[in-house]
């Protein structure tokens, strides 16, 4: 029970920590601002969580007379006594200085139990659920309630959890900013919280948004004398309420996600409640959806990836404003449905496991207001026939012409974990998306692509892409580095054409991951290649240095804007290896560590054991797997002609 009693920043740390995120820089970057906030680093007495706070009010202010009453405003706070109470009052500062529409957000967010994951698609959408938000010059509801979310993480009022692609997946609030909503929450009687140790409240008065925590035996028993037919959100998290949902006649938003033990039974009166926008439901039991669900006239989104749902009932056509719709990937749609829910925005994730399924991806084509599609594939044709890869060339070809998508993800069942295996690689050349694509978001990963097609480079919107290529030669690299706003990029690939993977261009990259699944192929980053790079994470097979193909430090000398530098070593290990016991690992690592040493940023180096791989040259791989297998003496694949005794490879 020992408490360590941890000391404050020094005044070095402290100054450093302040201008870092005032200005991005850890010096004062404006003289005129000098004293003043030294005067604001000695109220803070050295207290991160102050130093934060503070600086983060001053972010991109440069006159002397908002930092003045930044300073006014904490008056005597820290000077004498920095303990909670007076952090409480910076809290205060910050919270005030939220615009009332982002105030209200960050006060929803005291619905959350302590350190809980909170996920930013369902905050966001609860958020325009509730009317926090609205549509603003030409964007969404849902795209205003990402600047607001992006507002709160600059502010540090949250903390981004699980950071892909430059955006977090979710977020957590920091247990003392959660105490400071939480009782803000409820002196405004905003939210109201129960759980099976403290019942809250029981005085007679109106509840607007109730959350119940009912995590162990003693369950919670909602007082009497509260009155619920008000409330607009209902959150549970654990074991189910007795209350039955004809309790609640005006809710708004019904959460029950994370309720234990919800069953079938429960959903029994889901269709009168006529005002809802937003319903979530997340345990095994639930097997089936009423077909009540159409009477749900108002539901924006509606998300069952938790459940066990089978099949949607036809009455789901009749949600008219349904916007974002989030499924298993097993759930089946009935036939001609999905071209009659016209205010479709996004929908993850739609499975395709049978030819049948596969056409209604045609019905995507008809939803004007579609902006996000992950289509989930779990149908395993037979490869070995050209026909049955038409077909998918088919589907892309269908979902790559809508000009309306944003992000659309191409994946197989198990979110791109597993490799694909099939003997023809697919092209996309002819899937040219119209002259007026605003695609930002490319990931197909369920099948792989025998060349980069000519019209990528021609997406002018195309910020982040995910692609597995069967090989990768010289044009495909010319192709994907004119792409003009690309800032993060995933390649998975067999082998560089000819032995070599040269990377030239990409002026707006800022990462980058590569994975070459075969040995023997040179790569290298050419003079002037990424000016812009930040993140560099390569996944690489090393036996021996030959499996290098002559490759050195990568020409990772030459990525002067590097920040971070990941490596992973796929080998002769089971992925646990010392660097100074393994040779071969230990001489890259010491070429790579002295290339680093130069770069200007002093990006921080990490290997990560990847495990056992066999040694096998791209070239054996190319014989044994696509001609001995099948037998195919006339294939061509990445620039690679066999010959019809599995004689020696050339070029074509």
């Amino acid at each position: 029970s020992y408490v360590y009693q941890m000391e404050s920043l020094n005044s070095a740390d402290s100054r450093r920590l302040f201008f870092k995120r005032a200005f991005g820089s850890e010096e004062v970057c404006y003289p005129h601002l000098e004293e003043v906030s030294n005067q604001i680093l000695a109220k803070c007495g050295g207290l991160p969580l102050a130093i934060i706070t503070l600086s983060s009010l001053l972010v991109d202010k440069h006159a002397k007379d908002e930092w003045n009453r930044v300073l006014t405003a904490i008056g005597s706070a820290l000077a004498n006594d920095p303990n909670a109470g007076n952090m409480t009052k910076i809290l205060s500062l910050s919270y005030f200085d939220l615009s009332h529409h982002v105030r209200t957000c960050l006060l929803y967010l005291s619905v959350f139990p302590e350190d809980h994951r909170v996920d930013k698609q369902r905050l966001i959408s609860r958020w325009v659920a509730e009317g926090f938000i609205h549509e603003e010059q030409g964007r969404s509801a849902y795209e205003v309630g990402k600047g607001y979310f992006n507002d709160l993480i600059n502010k540090n009022l949250i903390q981004p959890v699980d950071v892909e692609y430059g955006q977090p997946k979710a977020c957590r609030v920091h247990d003392i900013i959660l105490d400071f909503i939480t009782c803000k929450a409820a002196e405004e009687n905003f939210v109201t919280l129960f759980d099976s140790v403290e019942h809250g409240q029981a005085s007679d008065y109106r509840v607007r948004r109730l959350c119940v925590e009912n995590r162990n035996s003693n369950k919670v028993t909602i007082p009497t004398s509260l009155i619920l037919s008000h409330v607009r959100s209902l959150t549970v998290f654990g074991h189910c309420m007795k209350e039955s949902l004809l309790t609640f006649p005006t809710l708004r938003v019904l959460d029950l996600g994370e309720c234990w033990e919800l069953e079938n039974h429960h959903l029994a009166n889901i269709g009168k409640l006529l005002h809802l926008k937003y319903l979530r439901l997340g345990q095994s039991r639930i097997t089936e959806l009423p077909r009540k669900i159409g009477e749900l006239r108002y539901l924006e989104t509606l998300d069952i990836r938790g459940t066990r749902i089978q099949e949607l009932p036809p009455t789901i056509a009749r949600l008219q404003r349904l916007a974002h719709l989030h499924v298993n990937h097993m759930i089946r749609f009935p036939d001609s449905v999905i071209g009659q829910m016209q205010s479709l925005e996004e929908v993850e994730d739609f499975g395709v496991f049978s030819y049948e399924q596969g056409k209604c991806l045609q019905e995507f084509s008809q939803l004007s207001k579609l902006r996000t599609l992950k289509v989930a594939n779990g149908w395993s044709p037979d490869t070995t026939k050209r026909s049955h890869l038409e077909v998918i060339e088919g589907y892309l070809g269908t979902l790559l012409s809508s000009c309306n998508l944003r992000h659309l993800y191409f994946l197989d069942s198990y979110g791109g974990a597993s490799l694909p295996a099939y003997r023809y690689p697919v092209s996309l050349e002819s899937s040219c998306p119209t002259d007026t694509c605003i695609l930002r978001k490319l990931h197909i990963t369920y099948c792989y692509i025998d060349k980069v097609p000519s019209w990528m480079s021609l997406l002018e919107n195309l910020r982040e892409l995910n692609l597995y290529m069967f090989s990768m030669g010289s044009e495909d690299v010319a192709i994907l580095g004119a792409i003009p706003s690309l800032l993060f990029l995933e390649l998975r690939t067999f082998f560089g054409t000819n032995g070599r993977i040269v990377l030239a261009g990409f002026r707006s990259l800022k990462y980058f991951d590569l994975e070459i699944f075969c040995c023997g192929t040179l790569l290298e980053f050419e003079a002037g290649s990424m000016p812009n790079l930040e993140h560099l994470k390569l996944e690489l097979r090393v036996h021996k240095m030959e499996c290098l193909n002559g490759a050195s430090d990568f020409g990772i000398h030459r990525l002067s804007t590097l920040n971070n530098v990941e490596i992973s070593i796929y080998g002769d290990t089971d992925g646990v290896y010392d660097l100074y016991e393994d040779i071969t690992v230990k001489c890259v690592a010491s070429r790579l560590e002295t290339a680093i040493e130069k770069l200007p940023n002093h990006p921080a180096l990490s290997f990560l054991p990847g495990g056992l791989s066999p040694c096998l040259h791209f070239e054996k791989f190319i014989e044994s797997q696509y001609n001995r297998r099948y037998g195919d003496p006339t294939w061509s694949i990445g620039g690679c002609e066999i010959e019809e005794e599995y004689g020696e490879t050339s070029t074509s």
